[in-house]
């Protein structure tokens, strides 16, 4: 009973939240553009759908991803649990015991981003406007592998203290250098990877585990350190969606003509 009230209730919230979206589409369509819209009632059909989709999607996370999330990490996080697997018992933590987190941390970066409905989105339709030239799991996997990455190294600026700031400074410079190489069909795709990973699955798992992790740390401050590891899902895709244009590009390069080409910026790959 109470998983049905909680349904209802989240699907009121999501009508609340999608009342906006269909109120100014509608009133831009007729009083700006001045047009009738077709098909009406295939249009509110899809937007019921939306509405209860949104709404159930939100219970099966706040009813599963969200304990499990929170359980994982403070199991991982746990003093005793690091000292046990450690072999250090009576001594220090060093950041090479944790290994258990950073792979943790990496698996639940992959895996929820796999599952982000906003990136599913963005592939789909980067694959439909560039005639397939990028492939829908191609793009997924490869912002999947940035953040995964990007959780794991935000993890171990957690458990070291190292400066959050140099770690974001570093990686945009890589941003760039990758930017000046890249073929340019990938570029904006990239950069819009780096926004639809922090969303509604990602953010709540990885946030819980940075205040698990800052917490079960000794000298760490969950508000100063605990906070940060959107920064780096959010980066990290950049990285790796730059990285597979280029590869991607070099790839069909080679197979074409079996030299690498000295300027790779200009060619657009159908192998992405």
């Amino acid at each position: 009973m109470d998983l049905i009230i909680n349904a209802f209730l989240f699907v009121s919230d999501s009508a609340l939240d999608v009342a906006p979206i269909v109120f100014f589409l509608f009133v831009f369509q007729l009083f700006v553009m001045r047009e009738r819209i077709r098909n009406v009632q295939q249009v509110l059909v899809g937007f019921v759908f939306v509405t209860v989709g949104l709404g159930l999607f939100l219970v099966g996370l706040e009813q599963t991803l969200f304990p499990l999330g929170r359980l994982m990490a403070q199991q991982l996080t746990d003093p005793e649990f690091l000292l046990d697997v450690s072999g250090h018992i009576g001594e220090a933590l060093v950041w090479q015991d944790f290994y258990w987190v950073y792979l943790f941390a990496a698996a639940i970066g992959f895996s929820t981003t796999l599952a982000e409905p906003a990136l599913m989105a963005v592939s789909i339709k980067a694959n439909s406007v560039s005639g397939g030239a990028v492939g829908v799991w191609g793009l997924r996997v490869a912002v999947a592998v940035g953040v995964g990455f990007g959780v794991a190294l935000g993890c171990y600026r957690i458990i070291t203290g190292l400066p959050l700031q140099y770690f974001i400074a570093a990686g945009y410079v890589v941003v760039i250098v990758q930017t000046a190489m890249a073929p340019k069909i990938i570029i904006p795709l990239a950069y819009d990877s780096g926004g639809v990973t922090t969303s509604t699955v990602t953010v709540p798992l990885i946030t819980a585990l940075g205040l698990g992790l800052a917490e079960a740390v000794p000298g760490r401050s969950p508000l100063l350190d605990g906070f940060g590891l959107v920064a780096f899902a959010s980066l990290f895709p950049i990285i790796a969606v730059l990285t597979y244009g280029q590869l991607a590009v070099m790839k069909q390069h080679k197979a074409a003509t079996g030299e690498p080409d000295a300027d790779l910026q200009e060619e657009d790959s159908h192998a992405l």
